[in-house]
């Protein structure tokens, strides 16, 4: 028996969403202030909402739900999907994708939604911005090395390209003091504490710490782990299927790279993980395998130390699975 009057699946995109009652049935919205507004007249406060974590799109509907007083869950895109292929689903549109939400809403345990504060807010901003930015820069560096290559670039192509480089450079280091500025203010102690952990870089730390609202949003390890996509997945049918383990393309994939670069610091100063990567090679395993186990120890290790509050320590540490 749910605890709910009514569980709403929300499926939303750019300009509308699809909502579908658990009692009610299906019904759209605009997306935005208006339609917000109409949605909200429809529900009561025992009704919940859920929806999933859709990048920016979801984001303005579930702060405003919350801010009124509704509950929200926002869940991982991959477990509703997961949830439809498992119901054999045939038809898939935007109505068809809310009911499935709604009846994963009313099947499982789904967490409640916590609204941001106005540092995590601005936090996350800030590093979708840095992220457009670091991949605008690194295609000018492409483009330049494409421009040399050629033998005798256009000195007017040349120079518009080194400034729109320069300029980008100038707007990357403001975005990362403001950040640093940010997450200092709200949670000092938090970044201090990773910061202990050998390999841990800055930039590391800092997103840790907003993605996952200060490690509130995660009850273990194996759950940060799994929403970064450094668990390894095992590819075995009886025993006909035999594929080589590999980490799920599914997660946070800014993250998981910040963590793949510092594996290679951590390989050589953090003795947890330099015995795990030396114990992986020993075992005739490829470099990339053990990098990737790596990454996942100094995850294990960061969630340790925040939820502890205690600094690093080499022996506690090098024994974490």
């Amino acid at each position: 028996m749910s605890k709910y009057t009514e569980i709403y699946g929300v499926d939303i995109s750019k300009d509308v969403f699809d909502v579908y009652g658990s009692q009610t049935g299906s019904n759209q919205f605009k997306n935005d202030c208006q339609g917000f507004k109409k949605f909200l007249k429809v529900l009561s406060k025992e009704t919940l909402v859920v929806m999933e974590a859709t990048g920016y799109y979801h984001y303005r509907l579930a702060q405003f739900l919350h801010g009124q007083g509704i509950l929200v869950s926002v869940v991982n895109p991959l477990s509703v999907k997961r949830f439809i292929q498992m119901k054999l689903a045939k038809v898939k549109t935007d109505k068809s994708d809310a009911k499935a939400i709604s009846e994963y809403g009313q099947m499982n345990e789904v967490p409640l939604y916590n609204a941001l504060t106005e540092v995590q807010s601005e936090c996350l901003q800030l590093f979708r911005l840095l992220d457009s930015y670091l991949k605008h820069r690194t295609a000018i560096k492409n483009k330049l090395k494409g421009e040399e290559a050629l033998g005798v670039p256009s000195k007017f192509v040349y120079r518009s390209l080194r400034r729109n480089l320069n300029h980008l450079n100038k707007e990357i280091e403001s975005i990362e003091s403001r950040l640093l500025e940010l997450v200092k203010q709200d949670q000092q102690q938090q970044l201090t504490l990773l910061k202990s952990i050998p390999g841990m870089g800055m930039k590391t730390a800092l997103f840790l710490i907003v993605v996952t609202e200060g490690f509130s949003r995660f009850n273990s390890a194996s759950e940060l782990c799994s929403y970064v996509g450094v668990t390894p997945t095992i590819r075995e049918s009886g025993s006909s299927v035999r594929g080589r383990s590999r980490i799920s393309k599914v997660g946070n994939k800014k993250l998981r790279n910040l963590l793949f670069l510092c594996a290679f610091s951590a390989c050589k100063h953090n003795k947890g993980c330099r015995e795990l990567y030396e114990r992986i090679i020993a075992k005739g395993k490829s470099k990339k395998l053990a990098l990737i186990a790596v990454s996942n120890k100094l995850l294990k290790q960061a969630f340790a130390i925040a939820k502890s509050g205690l600094p690093y320590d080499e022996n506690f540490m090098s024994k974490l699975a």
